[in-house]
């Protein structure tokens, strides 16, 4: 791994789906151990770009740089090791409703071929008691409150410890009390577990308790970026908009 350097480095990055240019020459590094937040208007490309992150979309053009490795152009199968190194919260959970909580929890050891149950029980354990969610096993998916789905999907994501996680929209659906518990949970992940965290959000509660770097994400590129102190002393209107959650339309 790059020490020294931006642990990610994306350069030109351009999508389209349909006839809408959604990334239009994104460009971005992220640095280890750093927690970067993206802003930006919904539907505006931010869930799009974590999932360029993790190869589950690949770019018209432009490229990604993780660890000194170009990831745009790999096969799904020498995409596998990088995989590994990032887990990923996504915006429901996606939690397999068939499942019981440890066996959402166990999916990645088992599909990496993990066989020993011993192993497989002490590293669900571990995990689940990193988000406060031990005792919670035997429960279904349908049984769990917004919260702690979202906290068994964190579970899930870090029990082969990433050096990258990406939430999408952590705190989405969820009330003030909860949303609070799960940023706590994500500056605790990113102590203990020493990782990037890339967070996608259009909340900026959660931006101000999480955040070492801001970058706002505004018609297909990053418009903005610097920490929290640099966005609130801007004057820039399109950033004091989104920051102060002003709509910008006059209404008659």
């Amino acid at each position: 791994m790059k020490k020294d350097g931006p642990l990610i480095q994306v350069r030109d990055l351009v999508q389209r789906i349909g006839d809408q240019e959604i990334l239009r020459g994104l460009s971005i590094d992220v640095m280890p151990g750093e927690t970067l937040v993206l802003l930006g208007k919904s539907g505006g490309g931010k869930s799009v770009f974590l999932r360029h992150l993790i190869g589950l979309m690949r770019p018209i053009s432009g490229s990604i740089v993780f660890e000194n490795e170009e990831i745009t152009h790999l096969t799904e199968r020498k995409l596998e090791p990088v995989r590994k190194k990032i887990g990923m919260l996504f915006q429901d959970g996606a939690l397999f409703d068939s499942m019981n909580v440890f066996d959402n929890v166990a999916f990645p050891l088992r599909e990496s071929g993990e066989r020993n149950p011993k192993i497989i029980r002490e590293k669900v354990a571990e995990s689940l008691a990193m988000v406060n969610m031990t005792g919670h096993d035997h429960k279904m998916p349908v049984n769990l409150s917004g919260g702690m789905r979202k906290r068994v999907a964190l579970a899930r994501a870090i029990i082969s410890p990433p050096d990258v996680i990406l939430y999408d929209e952590p705190t989405a659906g969820l009330d003030p009390i909860v949303s609070d518990s799960i940023n706590k949970l994500i500056r605790h992940l990113q102590r203990e577990l020493h990782v990037t965290s890339i967070v996608v959000t259009h909340d900026m509660v959660s931006c101000n308790h999480i955040a070492d770097r801001v970058a706002l994400l505004n018609e297909g590129r990053i418009y903005f970026l610097g920490s929290l102190e640099d966005l609130q002393k801007t004057t820039d209107p399109i950033i004091r908009d989104f920051v102060d959650g002003r709509s910008g339309e006059t209404i008659y």
